[in-house]
C-alpha cells in the first residue's frame, strides 16, 4: 500500500503522518510537493495538518487550488482513498470533497488538548466493532469548529457519514467544555457519501507511539488502509 503525504507551505505535520505511515504499518510512503501534478502510483493519499499558506484568507482556501488538489480530487472521483487531517480536512472541505466548512472555534481560542471520541457507525471501515466505542486522540487547532446547513446535517446522519463525536457526557455545560471548538453536533470527523474521502480534526498521528498520550490512533490509521486495500467506493 503506498501512501502519498501532501506538502503545502505552512503545512507542520507533514513529517508526523509520514512516520505514522510509514514506520507504525512499515508500508511505503512518500511525500509529495503541493506543485506536483501527479500523485504517481499513490494508493492513498492523506492531507495532513498545519497551516498551509499560513491560513490566510481561511483555512485551507488557498491550498484548495495548489496543482496537486486536481490529481487529488480526480484520484478521489476515481474512487481512491484520501485522508485529511485537521488542516487537510479544512483543505478537503474547501475543494468540495467533503461537505460543510470548518470555521474559528466557537471560544476564539487554540485549542491543544487530548479529546475523548465517541466512535459512530460509519461503514464497513469506522464502526465501533472494528475500532471500539471510545478514542483518546490530540486536537491542536484554532479553526475546528464544524458547521454544515441543517439538510446537510440531516444527511450526513441518515447515510451513515459521521466518523466520530466528541464524547458528550452529563450536563449541557459539561457537553459544551467537552467539544473543544463548538461544532456542530459534536461532530469530530466525516466521509464522504461513496465511503472513499474521509476528514477528521483530531490527529491520530500523534496517537500512535508509547509516548503519544495513546495509541487509539493506531485503529484509525488501520481502517483508512483498509479501506484503501478494499478499493473503497463503498457507498452504504
Amino acid at each position: 500500500m503506498k501512501t502519498a503525504v501532501i506538502q503545502f507551505p505552512g503545512s507542520n505535520c507533514d513529517q508526523d503522518a509520514f512516520h505514522a505511515f510509514a514506520t507504525v504499518p512499515g508500508l511505503p510512503a512518500r511525500m509529495v510537493w503541493h506543485k506536483d501534478e501527479s500523485l504517481g502510483d499513490a494508493e492513498l493519499v492523506v492531507l495532513p495538518g498545519g497551516f498551509s499558506f499560513g491560513d490566510y484568507l481561511r483555512c485551507g482556501a488557498i491550498a484548495r487550488f495548489s496543482p496537486i488538489m486536481r490529481a487529488v480530487t480526480g484520484f478521489a472521483e476515481n474512487g481512491g482513498v484520501v485522508l485529511g487531517i485537521c488542516n487537510g480536512f479544512q483543505v478537503l472541505c474547501e475543494a468540495g470533497l467533503l461537505p460543510g466548512a470548518l470555521i474559528r472555534n466557537e471560544c476564539l481560542e487554540f485549542r491543544c488538548t487530548t479529546v475523548e471520541l465517541r466512535v459512530e457507525e460509519a461503514g464497513p471501515f469506522f464502526n465501533r466493532e472494528k475500532l471500539g466505542e471510545r478514542l483518546m486522540i490530540p486536537v491542536a487547532h484554532g479553526e475546528g469548529n464544524y458547521l454544515i446547513d441543517g439538510e446537510g446535517l440531516d444527511s450526513l446522519r441518515k447515510n451513515g457519514q459521521i466518523l466520530f463525536r466528541y464524547a458528550a457526557r452529563g450536563s449541557a455545560a459539561d457537553r459544551r467544555l467537552e467539544n473543544p471548538n463548538g461544532s456542530v453536533d459534536n461532530i469530530a470527523g466525516i466521509r464522504n457519501r461513496r465511503g472513499n474521502v474521509f476528514g477528521m480534526m483530531p490527529h491520530p498521528e500523534r496517537a500512535v507511539e508509547s509516548f503519544h498520550p495513546s495509541r487509539d490512533g493506531i485503529p484509525v490509521l488501520k481502517a483508512v488502509l483498509e479501506a484503501a486495500k478494499s478499493g473503497a467506493g463503498v457507498g452504504v
